[in-house]
């Protein structure tokens, strides 16, 4: 009777197992990186500070990755699957698959944060929903420029940050240099974004995905925070849509200038090692 269930709930369309695959696969990522900020704004620093978002972010990417990965590699960014669409790496027939897939799990991860700490966010708002101000709550889910960073300036630490995000994960799958061991390339990765929030955070929230956040920034907007959401800090909301896809395609130019390019191939009982089919990810 069970394998009678699951064969009728099985999906063989391959692209579909895909979507679903990012969808639970960045839903993980934003439900644990969402509620960290919502606990710190929240709980005004009594239940976290800075660090717990990063950890948060952390610790979600990692998951996402291990739930995502085997199936449709875990992008859970679509700067990383426009990029491997460009590279040749992934059809361009799947890329709304995959586009599709992110902004429904990162969505529907706001959704979730928004209803568990809707109590908590009416109390500290007073009901009052607003995107700047002394009680603003909207950057609990999507990212905003601090008050005192030019629009120039942010859109240099995405890119930047993106750079560091795209030759870190090179890096870490890398295995005709010095890549990482198998099965820790989540927890290295997860440990990167950990990396990037502390160093590079300060500026705009480290966005350094389109999939992390476009669909909550919509979600705001429909849950009551209004159109505000995308004029706020002098219209910042595209910046996190194009800058980490310039930097996406710089970090994998300076990669197979700076390292791959050079590299060796590997000789394993005798045969060549080739590059390995990489299971990329995140934010």
């Amino acid at each position: 009777m069970l394998e009678k269930i699951q064969k009728a709930l099985t999906i063989r369309s391959g692209t579909i197992r895909e979507l679903l695959a990012e969808a639970l696969g960045m839903f993980i990522l934003m439900v644990f990186g969402l509620s960290s900020v919502a606990q710190v704004v929240l709980g005004r620093g009594d239940f976290g500070q800075h660090l717990s978002i990063n950890l948060g972010f952390g610790i979600g990417v990692t998951l996402g990755i291990h739930a995502a990965g085997g199936i449709s590699g875990a992008h859970l960014n679509a700067a990383i699957t426009l990029t491997h669409c460009l590279l040749g790496n992934l059809p361009w027939r799947k890329l709304p698959a995959y586009l599709i897939g992110q902004f429904l799990g990162s969505f529907t991860a706001a959704a979730t944060v928004f209803g568990l700490y809707y109590d908590a966010l009416y109390d500290y708002t007073k009901g009052n929903f607003t995107v700047t101000g002394p009680t603003a709550t909207a950057s609990i889910f999507s990212t905003y420029p601090a008050p005192y960073v030019s629009l120039l300036g942010a859109f240099f630490t995405e890119f930047m940050a993106t750079v560091m995000l795209l030759l870190g994960i090179l890096i870490i799958h890398d295995e005709k240099n010095n890549g990482a061991l198998k099965g820790m390339q989540a927890l290295l990765t997860g440990i990167l974004v950990l990396g990037i929030g502390l160093g590079m955070g300060m500026n705009t929230g480290y966005a350094i995905n389109p999939s992390r956040d476009l669909p909550p920034r919509v979600f705001t907007a429909i849950a009551g925070w209004g159109m505000d959401v995308f004029t706020a800090g002098h219209h910042w909301w595209w910046v996190p849509l194009t800058a980490p896809v310039l930097g996406s395609l710089a970090g994998v130019l300076i990669h197979k200038l700076f390292i791959d390019f050079h590299n060796q191939p590997v000789l394993e009982s005798g045969n060549e090692k080739g590059q390995p089919v990489v299971e990329t990810s995140t934010l």
